[in-house]
């Protein structure tokens, strides 16, 4: 009696159901972080910027942390060398991404600098998950593809309900920005010196928000990590030599 034959490859189904799972996992992460652009539409307008302008931030910047960071200092009455350079002190980090991207997505040449644009937190934490080259492609496009559809959407959305409504101090939106920010940034916190660094980055910027110009504090912040990784460096070095 012949052998039944194996309709499909069992190599074959396994690469199916790993690329489904990776399909999922990024569209959760581009869906979840993506309606986060409602809010950043919202503060946005709020602190006076078009909706032409807040769209053309996300659609040419695209990085959340900087965009929030520039329109935060300009709502604060900051100038805007001040708000594009904290913006750019906290965009810097996707260059760092992009050098381990490059390594991991061996990516065509032609198509690098189209992927750049996403190099962003979400797509790289999701391609570096990955464990092999094919999932960490997928990982990477899946996300960086929903996340930038739906980031720029909720933008638009935001920008025009805030246009609607008036007022968004009267309203608390303008703390909708912020409060979404640190949603994003507190599951990041796995270690010590992570929180040490968050913690001092809080105080840096709360305790001299009074006293210095507002977009001023954010890059003084920005000191809080060589400080806590010195200090941590020297409290090791101490604990070795005993």
């Amino acid at each position: 009696m012949a052998e039944p034959i194996a309709l499909q490859d069992p190599e074959t189904g396994e690469n199916e159901k790993a690329d489904r799972a990776v399909v999922r996992d990024a569209l959760g992460v581009g869906v979840a972080v993506g309606l986060s652009g409602f809010a950043f539409g919202v503060t946005s307008a709020g602190s006076g910027l078009t909706v032409l302008q807040t769209c053309a931030l996300s659609l040419l910047v695209f990085t959340g942390a900087s965009q929030f960071a520039l329109v935060g200092a300009l709502a604060g009455g900051g100038s805007a060398f001040t708000a594009a350079a904290g913006a750019f002190f906290l965009g810097v980090r996707n260059a760092f991404y992009g050098l381990r991207l490059s390594q991991i997505l061996a990516l065509p040449r032609a198509v690098r600098p189209f992927a750049a644009q996403w190099v962003i937190d979400e797509t790289a934490a999701v391609a570096l998950a990955q464990p092999t080259r094919r999932s960490a492609r997928i990982g990477f496009l899946v996300t960086g593809l929903s996340l930038y559809v739906l980031w720029n959407l909720t933008t638009l959305l935001g920008a025009l309900g805030a246009e609607a409504i008036g007022d968004t101090d009267a309203w608390g939106l303008d703390a909708a920005g912020p409060a979404v920010f640190l949603a994003l940034l507190a599951p990041m916190l796995r270690t010590g010196t992570e929180r040490a660094v968050a913690a001092l980055a809080v105080l840096l910027g709360l305790g001299l928000l009074p006293v210095l110009p507002a977009g001023v504090p954010v890059l003084l912040a920005a000191l809080a990590a060589p400080a806590v990784l010195w200090a941590d460096g020297r409290r090791k070095g101490r604990g070795e030599a005993r």
